[in-house]
This record gives structure tokens, sequence and C-alpha cells, in this order.
């Protein structure tokens, strides 16, 4: 290389990288562009990384739902399981993980709408019952006649004697359902505060996700406590011996799913696929209606109000 050809390369005011002319200012910017793609590349893959081992994680157990739905088509009993809890709480990918590799023609998830004109002259149970299973039969309500209990006395959508005739007429209801040979999980699931407020900015900026975000679901975060008192005497009311609640804490979604896979698992008397399994709901996750009753009985002493 000739003294010539140096002072030039030395002296140019621009790279050529890749076919590109860039100044030295422009390759560092460059750089620092890759730099901060590559990060995120990362990230990424660590995210994807530990999204697949949680759902493998879950396989065991959805392999035993199925052995499980086997039991139930086999002695032609029934079951019922209410998923409930305060908007972006976690049901619904829980029910979608709980019924992933379920046989389909011997199970239904249930979300109904508004009650049409003809549904509000008729009996408040008469559009559920419509839906209960028949023998062998598994039946998922993605929100139940609780909405009488929850939402609907929060936003106004019934009137007073509506909600307190439900109140005293649905743990009689529910006792006559397990009578009649139904087997019936009540699931809440417990979401606090600030990550209900995280998922809903998530299902803002999220396309795949903002048809999930509803009028009622901007409103939920105001009336907070409204939704708690409601929760709390929904509970002090409705749990019963026959017809208990089990409280989710739902914050790690995975966490979640899994337990409430353990909870459903070990409700029916069904044949063990893999024995040696982990059958116990973890306590930090799983709560008995009872011991939520008594915790927001605690908290508001020492609060002066409910603050969960």
């Amino acid at each position: 290389m000739n003294d010539t050809t140096s002072s030039e390369i030395i002296t140019s005011p621009s790279l050529d990288i890749e076919g590109d002319s860039l100044t030295p200012e422009e390759l560092i910017e460059r750089y620092q562009q890759l730099r901060s793609e590559n990060i995120e590349l990362k990230k990424d893959a660590r995210k994807a990384v530990k999204r697949y081992r949680r759902e493998q994680a879950l396989k065991p157990y959805q392999a035993e739902l199925i052995q499980l739905q086997r039991y139930l088509e086999d002695t032609k009993q029934k079951l019922v399981i209410l998923f409930e809890g305060r908007d972006a709480s976690g049901k619904g990918g829980t029910i979608r993980r709980v019924t992933r590799y379920m046989n389909e023609k011997h199970y239904r998830v249930v979300a109904l709408g508004k009650p049409t004109e003809e549904q509000r002259t008729q009996w408040f149970f008469q559009k559920y019952v419509a839906h209960l299973p028949r023998g062998g039969e598994t039946v998922l309500f993605d929100r139940s006649w609780y909405n009488r209990a929850m939402v609907e006395p929060v936003f106004g959508f019934c009137t007073v004697e509506e909600y307190k005739n439900f109140m005293k007429g649905v743990p009689g209801f529910e006792k006559d359902l397990v009578r009649q040979g139904i087997t019936l999980i009540k699931l809440y699931f417990s979401v606090t505060k600030e990550e209900q407020a995280r998922r809903f900015e998530r299902r803002k900026t999220d396309p795949l996700r903002q048809w999930k975000l509803s009028e009622v679901d901007v409103q939920a975060q105001e009336r907070w406590d409204e939704f708690t008192n409601v929760k709390y005497t929904m509970l002090k009311k409705t749990h019963t011996a026959s017809c208990p609640w089990t409280i989710i804490r739902s914050n790690d979604k995975h966490l979640a799913r899994l337990n409430v896979m353990k909870v459903i698992l070990n409700s029916v008397p069904y044949e063990r696929l893999n024995p040696e399994l982990d059958f116990v709901p973890d306590p930090d996750v799983v709560v008995s209606g009872a011991r939520e009753i008594e915790l927001m009985d605690a908290q508001r002493l020492r609060e002066g109000k409910f603050t969960g």
C-alpha cells in the first residue's frame, strides 16, 4: 500500500459498509441500533424459552385431565366449573389451558352475553340451567350466575331486590345441583389492583389483545373498592359446606393455571395416570373461601377497610 492510498483511507469523510456510504457518526449510530436490536432479540428468546418451559410443565396435568374426562364419560358423571373474578384476572387463559387437549365432544365452554328480553322475564337461573352438562360431560362457565353477585350490582344492571333475591336463592340452587349428582367447582381468580392495571395497559397497546378491552374494563380500576365489597359479601353468603369457593391468586398466570388443574383433578376420584405427579396445590396460590373471608376480615380490622 503506498502513502497516497493510506492518506486517502485516513482522511476519507465516509466509510463504505455493505455498499452504503456511512460517516463515522452514522456508523456509531448504526452500531448502537444493531446492539439495541440484539438485546431485544435476546430478551425475546429468553421469554420464548420461559413460555415453552411453562407450557411443557402443564402437559402432565393436561394428560391427567384427559384421564379424568374419560372417567366422567365412563361413569356418566357431570362436572361444572365456574370461573369467576375481576376482569383481566386470568380466567380465559386458564380455561384454554385446561381444555387444550380434552375431547371436544365431552366438554363445553359457556360464556353468556347480555340477557335477551325473553330471558329477562324468566327465572334468573333458567338460562344457565339450559347449559348444564349431560352425563359424562364437563361444562366450564366463563363467568356464571355470579354475574348477579358481582358485575350487575356494581354497574346497576340489576335492581337491589333482584340482587337480594339472588343472594338468598343461590345457596339452595347450588345445593340442589350437587344433590342431583353434579360436581360443582367454584373458582374465584384474585388479582391485585396493580397487576390488573398492568394487564389493562397491555391490552391497550397490544393489537392482538385490544379486542379484550371493554368499557366495563375501563371502569374496573375506578370501581375497585366496590368490586371488593361485593366480593366479600358474595363469599360470606355463598361459601357453603356443600358448594365452597376456592380462591386462586392469579398474579402469576402460570402458577394460577397449574394450580387450577390440581384443584380440578383433586375434585374427582378418578384413577391417576401418573401417581408420582405432585397433585398438592400451592397454599400461596390456592386459598379456601373460608380463609379468604378471614383474611379480608383481618384486613378490614387493621386498615378500617378492604385494601385488596
